[in-house]
């Protein structure tokens, strides 16, 4: 696989540069001493090219005059998945039918920012962990474990039957977003923009959200829904954290 950008390089060398198998640089790019120098003390090769040659090797892509050669992304089996977010109070989103290599490298990079997200997609009909993906991420996949399962509603299972409180994202006639209340262990799921959550997942759902809309002739895309969702059940469980300690 191949990381286009700086961002993507450098925050992979500081989060697993292992998976790094060689950089390229193209002559003349500024600003890259610090990939040289990560490179060198994790013995990574790295090759000064010109730009013809990085055109050829990044197939046309905006490469911002650096790409990464990586090794492929490796998914977390989903039962370690579980126990760690167990363990560390991670939130969990399961993302059903997600087709869009450009959401999903959006809402990666929106978790990564958060903190404390772990996110599960189905084999089938789903979006994989692409370049495409590694590109809009900006570096957020090295931060968000991802765990692929066979059957999505067999692991919206196994997470209630580990203390998860399960909310699904429906366009309408869910709890309002800003009254809902997010404190124990919480799992989110969203759909597709064109079908949303399949009603064998929505059967499973302890609670509907609905964002409230200013204009509802208007939507949004499910990168941004997702992180306006994920960003108030994190707002709630720090909060909640934060009133835990002050013995409240």
């Amino acid at each position: 696989m191949k990381l286009f950008g700086k961002k993507p390089v450098i925050e992979r060398l500081r989060a697993n540069p292992k998976s790094i198998r060689q950089i390229y640089i193209q002559e003349g790019v500024s600003e890259t001493a610090y990939i040289c120098k990560k490179a060198r003390h994790n013995g990574i090769s790295v090759f000064i090219v010109p730009a013809s040659k990085m055109l050829k090797i990044g197939r046309t892509r905006n490469t911002q005059g650096v790409l990464g050669d990586v090794a492929d992304f490796e998914y977390l089996p989903y039962d370690e998945l579980l126990e760690s977010a167990v363990e560390k109070r991670r939130s969990l989103l399961f993302l059903d039918g997600l087709n869009d290599p450009q959401n999903l490298g959006a809402i990666l990079r929106s978790l990564a920012c958060l903190g404390k997200f772990s996110v599960v997609l189905p084999r089938h009909d789903c979006v994989d962990i692409t370049e495409t993906v590694l590109r809009v991420s900006s570096g957020g996949e090295n931060y968000v474990p991802v765990a692929k399962v066979a059957n999505l509603g067999q692991a919206i299972k196994s997470a209630k039957e580990s203390g998860f409180k399960i909310a699904g994202a429906v366009v309408k006639g869910g709890e309002n977003l800003w009254e809902a209340s997010f404190k124990g262990l919480v799992g989110l799921v969203v759909g597709s923009e064109q079908k949303g959550i399949r009603e064998v997942n929505r059967n499973l759902l302890d609670l509907e959200l609905t964002i409230p809309m200013a204009l509802d002739i208007l939507s949004l895309n499910v990168a941004q829904a997702t992180t306006i969702l994920c960003y108030e059940i994190t707002r709630q469980k720090k909060i909640f954290q934060a009133e835990k300690k002050q013995g409240r």
